[in-house]
């Protein structure tokens, strides 16, 4: 069952009119933000920012993907389109993100902004995107504050410590028995804040201390992932897999030798292994070739280090990036392997709704191209509350331990805290 809503400020009759620009350097993405409707989806100050909302869409259920494509395709059948830029996130753009679960009653959303502000490769633009019936003037561009949140403090989520410790044991278990190979399994932290929450102060946060990650805000969800489930850029697909993960010391000599055990470690290796394989088995279909490579590197971040594999490959129908984004979830690296036998697992042992946590999130543009990474190292922002729901999974294979893999997921919470916690 699917259930689909959508609006379009103004009549709803009426297409867009999207005007994109180049401009000189205004300063950092992140800064422009002008209020708490923040979209982002930034990389070493790099990407795409904006704000407002010029016509939304909303969908749940198993044909969410598809229903918000298709709304997508057909508002582009109504736009006016002038792009003096004409590179990928210039013209028309849409910052969407979708819940993990079919089952999921949050579902997912597509937002199309007002004003779009694009950084790439020494060039800057600004789009405005209106409806028909109005004109926009090109906004002016200047720095904005965020306002911090005060104090925080931290409350239990579905589950206690000890309580999720048990239920990583019961997956263990149950891989025992042959039922399946992985299965990834999340927590949730609760976070209320003395102010209401502007998710301006966690992006500025997250995008100091994780400039490698790909830092978003959509729809409430805000956070930093490192893991791109796919990017589509003019015929050429992009995907990086992240599995297997160890905690930094803050040593770099010991975290060095922690890189090394990571890289050997068969645990870590054999989970590593399943996301990929799963990434490449979807991808292939819609790839006239692709480049799997055979070993995985070892990417360092500022509180863990991950196994990841780089896949790349040449598109060989007319998919776009969200419906590659589509074809992907849920990959191994956030569900398991196999994958119908891990969701049911997940249903069953995890005793919570994920919501888009480890859903896709990104940007479309009005060519189909795009980037969609997957919601990791993130909250779920009720602003007005000043109330946060903060997310961390891990992969659970045979050799798990319940204890390691709680300190892992509280490693993985570490983001999020920081950026709350931050003066």
């Amino acid at each position: 069952m699917s259930i689909v809503s959508a609006s379009l400020d103004g009549d709803p009759v009426l297409g867009l009119v999207v005007r994109t620009s180049e401009i000189v350097d205004p300063g950092p993405l992140l800064a422009l933000l002008p209020d708490a409707s923040a979209l982002s989806w930034v990389r070493r100050g790099e990407g795409l920012v904006g704000w407002g909302q010029t016509a939304r869409f909303t969908a749940a259920g198993a044909t969410r993907f598809a229903d918000a494509e298709a709304w997508w395709r057909a508002l582009l059948a109504r736009t006016i389109v002038r792009d003096d830029v004409g590179l990928p996130g210039s013209g028309p753009v849409a910052f969407g993100s979708f819940a993990f679960d079919d089952r999921s009653p949050g579902g997912g959303a597509l937002v199309v902004p007002e004003v779009v502000v694009g950084h790439r490769a020494g060039r800057w633009w600004v789009t405005t995107i209106t409806p028909e019936a109005s004109l926009a003037a090109v906004p002016r561009l200047s720095a904005h504050d965020p306002v911090p949140p005060g104090e925080v403090a931290y409350a239990d989520g579905a589950t206690t410590g000890p309580q999720w410790e048990q239920v990583v044991a019961g997956a263990v278990a149950l891989i025992g028995t042959g039922a399946l190979d992985k299965v990834v399994l999340a927590r949730d932290l609760l976070a209320t804040t003395e102010r209401a929450i502007d998710p301006r102060w966690l992006l500025a946060g997250l995008a100091e201390r994780y400039p490698g990650c790909w830092t978003f805000a959509v729809d409430g969800l805000v956070g930093a992932t490192p893991e791109l489930l796919v990017r589509l850029e003019r015929g050429l697909v992009h995907s990086r897999v992240l599995a297997g993960t160890i905690r930094r010391t803050g040593d770099d000599d010991h975290d060095l030798v922690l890189a090394g055990s990571l890289a050997r470690s068969s645990k870590d290796l054999e989970e590593h292994e399943y996301a990929v394989r799963s990434l490449a088995d979807a991808l292939a279909p819609h790839c006239s070739s692709m480049n799997v490579p055979e070993s995985p590197f070892v990417l360092h971040l500022a509180n863990v280090m991950h196994l990841a594999t780089d896949v790349a490959g040449v598109l060989a129908d007319d998919a776009s990036s969200l419906g590659l984004a589509a074809a992907l979830h849920p990959t191994a690296a956030v569900c398991g392997t196999p994958t119908d036998v891990a969701l049911q697992t997940i249903r069953e042992l995890e005793g919570m709704d994920r919501g888009r946590y480890s859903g896709p999130v990104g940007w479309i543009d009005g060519r189909g191209d795009g980037e969609w990474g997957i919601a990791l190292r993130c909250a779920q922002v009720d602003q007005d509350a000043g109330r946060l729901r903060l997310f961390a999974g891990c992969g659970i294979v045979a050799g798990s331990s319940p204890e390691a893999e709680l300190a892992e997921s509280d490693a993985k919470l570490v983001p999020m805290r920081d950026a709350l916690a931050r003066r």
